[in-house]
């Protein structure tokens, strides 16, 4: 089998080759502009070298390519932020990470790897950017300046839960290969969907932990305590997220994948009353009889994109519908729905919003694994 020697650009804290090992995979270079993220990749992958810094800086990039070129690379795989693009970000129409593209291919072009591995959201099909002074799509600019070495793939748009993943995060990704291979890179034949109920549904329940404080929290939730227990005894990482009381009482009197904004009586309100307008997919607890929804960056804010708990009917005395679990995901149910391994060598010294946002930002590792050993396949 031809051994595959890698580079990750846009690195983030690995997310995307945690399985690599397992398929020997080797990624020899690795490059994150972000020094937290660059320090959690190094301590997941200590054999790995990671050169912290800007790709759009000249310095940096003849670094990464004269490395590439060193330790003979021959695969590419590159994630850049998708924030200036993506349905959850604030999608300015020439936002500056958008034009990250331009770097990535710039390495590509003078490392000239076997394989590549574009990454990206799928609004970057339509995305613009400018490339000496002319507006183009990066889907065109991509093929402009790569179409003459390498093959594409034919379908790009790829969804992770036709993947054994248990969340519908879709992706853009380009799968590219020399021609002189003589193969082509599609995707393998899609798997069997993962419910949330096939993935977390026998993890212990959570009450979260209010923002008001302990004694408030034992009032409003007894057992709190019990629990939290209970989950630790599965993860360090499954025990109770942080919110609001007002928050939480909305999220109760909300059922399984319906939104808050549908309740009759505890619906998102201001201090006056008043019912705030928002988007019916926040304040929104998931399915079970579904994957995940896509997993944002800030999936640890109750009130964003489809990241509730599903819950679980209760009994209340006066024979109100309530629902367990009014909270987010914990750490550990997040790394279940993105397919990272729940033993993943997280450092103690990484805080809850590095990890939720640096999940929330990576594509999941078994939908790359996938890919990868289509890949593998045809040598």
């Amino acid at each position: 089998m031809k051994k595959l020697k890698g580079l990750s650009l846009f690195a983030n804290i690995g997310v995307a080759e945690a399985s690599f090992k397992d398929i020997g995979i080797n990624i020899l270079l690795a490059n994150e502009i972000n020094f937290e993220r660059a320090r959690f990749y190094r301590h997941v992958y200590p054999r790995t070298e990671m050169i912290c810094g800007d790709i759009t800086n000249d310095k940096i990039r003849d670094e990464v390519v004269k490395k590439s070129i060193s330790y003979g690379v021959n695969f590419i795989i590159a994630t850049p932020p998708c924030q200036g693009m993506s349905v959850a970000g604030n999608r300015n129409e020439f936002d500056e990470r958008n034009q990250l593209i331009y770097y990535a291919i710039d390495v590509i072009k003078k490392v000239k790897p076997d394989y590549i591995f574009l990454e990206n959201v799928p609004r970057q099909l339509q995305t613009k950017i400018i490339i000496r002074n002319k507006i183009i799509t990066i889907p065109e600019y991509i093929k402009t300046e790569l179409n003459s070495l390498y093959r594409f793939n034919d379908e790009t748009l790829i969804r992770a839960g036709d993947y054994g993943v248990p969340q519908m995060r879709q992706r853009n990704i380009n799968l590219l290969v020399k021609k002189n291979k003589n193969i082509k890179w599609n995707p393998p034949a899609k798997k069997k969907e993962v419910t949330l109920e096939q993935a977390i549904g026998h993890l212990p329940s959570l009450d979260p932990y209010l923002r008001e404080g302990l004694d408030f929290t034992l009032k409003k939730f007894p057992n709190f305590a019990e629990k939290k227990q209970a989950g630790l005894k599965v993860s360090k990482w499954h025990y109770p997220p942080t919110h609001s009381w007002k928050q939480v009482q909305w999220m109760i009197h909300t059922p399984t994948g319906k939104t808050a904004f549908d309740n009759p009586v505890y619906y998102p309100q201001l201090e006056n009353g008043k019912r705030i307008v928002g988007h019916h997919n926040h304040y929104r607890r998931l399915a079970w009889n579904k994957p995940c929804r896509t997993v944002i960056q800030n999936n640890g804010v109750i009130s964003s994109l489809c990241c509730v708990h599903p819950g679980r009917a209760l009994r209340s005395k006066n024979g109100a519908a309530l629902y367990s679990d009014p909270r987010v995901l914990s750490i550990y149910e997040l790394l279940i729905v993105s397919s990272i391994p729940t033993n993943w060598n997280i450092p103690d010294w990484a805080s809850e919003t590095l990890i939720r946002r640096a999940i929330g930002e990576g594509i999941p590792p078994n939908l790359v694994k996938s890919l990868m050993l289509e890949l593998l396949r045809l040598f």
